[in-house]
């Protein structure tokens, strides 16, 4: 790896858990209250702002999520492709698991939780939807918040990089036939233009933009520039967005909560089972191939992180705002944090029992 691909990777991955990713369950909560709260107080200019829609795409949430995605996608160094031979064990557990594995479990874990063993607990006329958004977060894998993990296991920053950019672009070709094979499955009817139109809209055009974006930037005026400068312009912008989009959200979903919290915390079961059965594959599967611990770390890290951005868009794109499938997602953002913890204190305190790198991190 060049002189100047190492500073930018670590760049990248160097950057510690900061304020606002700490508290990330604390802020999900209070964003749960104010859009309760605010559904409840104001439910006519809340259902005015949920019929803003252009093919079933909400504008207010979709320019939202753009303002959440594009300034991440920015960073993302896609010259780090390069660099994927010599990392390509560490990339063949992160694909196949992100790939071949996360999806499907997923998928068999919400059938055996939410349509089998909760199911006497949940409406029945939401049980689909639930499914769907479980299978819709776990197929799509971390893009940013890898990095964090990576940083604070010790992992390898080069290598997160390169994860990072060969799982983006698998996104834009295997994230929509699988989410459709897997509803059409477990019987579950979604448009499929719509799911393809956000594919599109969420993963396609702000990922172009902010290649384009990055490529043009930093031979106008550097990386140091764009990474010191330009990217830190955009610091606290995609945090907004994403609890604007929440507080919106739950001010759709306030009657659901209120009538039955339960429901959180059951969605949430098979959501922790499933981050610690993704890390321990990857991680252990890592583990038997004698890969070395820098690299292991953010490869059990990235399947077990999910691009929440991206799922909370595609299940609202689907199946609306107040719907169980949304729901579902932002379950997802709110045992982020906490799960994501214990595993970096799991992989910290297991790093002697992997082989050293050549190169120390």
């Amino acid at each position: 790896m060049s002189a100047q691909c190492e500073v930018t990777a670590k760049r990248a991955a160097g950057a510690p858990l900061g304020f606002f990713e700490r508290w990330l369950t604390l802020w999900v909560f209070l964003a749960i209250i104010v859009g309760v709260a605010i559904g409840q107080i104001a439910p006519g200019p809340v259902h005015v702002l949920g019929n803003m829609e252009i093919a079933q795409v909400n504008i207010p949430v979709g320019l939202l999520i753009w303002l959440m995605i594009i300034p991440m996608l920015m960073k993302i160094d896609f010259a780090a492709l390069g660099q994927v031979k010599q990392h390509w064990r560490g990339i063949g557990v992160t694909l196949f698991v992100n790939w071949g594995v996360k999806p499907f479990s997923m998928a068999l874990l919400a059938w055996l939780f939410i349509r089998t063993l909760f199911a006497d607990y949940l409406p029945a006329e939401q049980i689909d939807s639930y499914i769907a958004g479980l299978i819709i977060l776990a197929a799509a894998p971390c893009t940013a918040m890898v990095f964090v993990w990576s940083y604070l296991s010790d992992g390898d920053a080069g290598y997160t990089v390169v994860q990072v950019a060969v799982n983006d672009l698998v996104i834009l070709v295997a994230f929509a036939p699988i989410v459709a094979f897997l509803l059409k499955v477990g019987k579950v009817s979604v448009p499929m233009d719509t799911l393809f139109l956000s594919v599109v809209l969420f993963v396609v055009i702000p990922l172009g933009f902010g290649a384009i974006t990055r490529s043009v930037l930093i031979k106008r005026r550097g990386k140091d520039w764009f990474d010191g400068v330009f990217v830190k312009k955009f610091d606290g912008i995609t945090e907004a967005g994403l609890l604007l989009t929440l507080v919106i959200l739950f001010s759709f979903q306030g009657k659901t909560i209120l009538r039955n919290p339960l429901e959180i915390v059951l969605i949430a079961v098979p959501l922790i089972i499933q981050t610690y059965l993704i890390f321990a594959i990857g991680y252990g599967w890592a583990k038997l191939w004698k890969i070395p611990y820098e690299i292991a770390a953010p490869a059990g890290m990235i399947g077990a992180s999910n691009f929440f951005e991206l799922s909370v868009a595609v299940a609202i794109s689907l199946f609306g705002l107040s719907s169980g499938a949304a729901l579902a997602t932002v379950v997802g953002v709110l045992t982020e944090v906490p799960v994501m913890l214990t595993l970096v204190r799991i992989a910290r305190a297991t790093r002697n029992r992997f082989p050293r790198a050549l190169k120390a991190v």
